[in-house]
């Protein structure tokens, strides 16, 4: 039998800890693994596991006491370098929306989420895809447009890549970007697997990352 993924929350708001903890015992393939009220007892913790089982997904709030759920990011990746970070935050701040995505978060959504979107996120994310909340594509899709394109990367990605990753960044699935494009499904699963092979990524979340540090977009390329 499968073992279940394992799950940290780091949470300071107990009651939102609570709703999230039911949620996740509810669900036969999740583990509520630990969970704690600041990033500096959540990093602490992370040494004094003495088994060889570590937290699988992180569900991390960005507002906490000390450390905020950003800067510890960095943290957890250093001692974790394949744990999956889902944002749970009530920020929709393009800031945060985009520092953290580049600071290798897996997903990023609202806490207005149902506690479905979230787990669903995290079956999502450990089957090595991305969750972006869409009320919250909006701002990564500006900042990726804003960010001055480098020459070395210019020809990087074609015409038609370009566009399919903006609407992998804005949450559309392929399917969806086949409809929108007037292409067929195939063709956008083919631009898909280029785009990740050109930026050496797995996933739609990653491939934006990618994108963002490597300043593939410009205003000039969709105006």
């Amino acid at each position: 039998m499968k073992m279940p993924t394992r799950i940290m929350l780091v949470e300071d708001n107990e009651e939102y800890r609570n709703v999230i903890q039911f949620a996740i015992r509810r669900e036969e393939d999740l583990e509520m693994f630990s969970q704690f009220g600041t990033a500096e007892m959540a990093i602490n913790s992370l040494g004094k596991i003495r088994s060889k089982l570590f937290p699988q997904v992180i569900l991390l709030d960005l507002r906490l006491p000390g450390l905020s759920g950003l800067e510890a990011i960095p943290h957890f990746k250093e001692k974790l370098p394949d744990v999956k970070i889902i944002v749970l935050s009530q920020s929709c701040a393009e800031s945060d929306v985009v520092r953290a995505i580049a600071l290798g978060a897996s997903g990023y959504l609202l806490k207005s989420s149902t506690v479905q979107q979230v787990t669903e996120a995290i079956r999502t994310v450990v089957g090595g895809g991305g969750s972006i909340d869409p009320s919250v594509a909006q701002y990564i899709i500006k900042s990726l447009r804003e960010k001055p394109m480098r020459t070395a990367t210019k020809k990087l990605l074609s015409d038609r890549e370009l566009q399919v990753l903006e609407l992998l960044a804005e949450g559309f699935q392929k399917r969806e970007i086949a409809e929108k494009l007037h292409i067929s499904y195939p063709t956008v699963d083919a631009h898909v697997r280029h785009i990740y092979e050109k930026l050496d990524v797995n996933n739609a979340p990653s491939a934006v990352r990618t994108a963002y540090r490597m300043g593939i977009f410009s205003s000039d390329d969709w105006f």
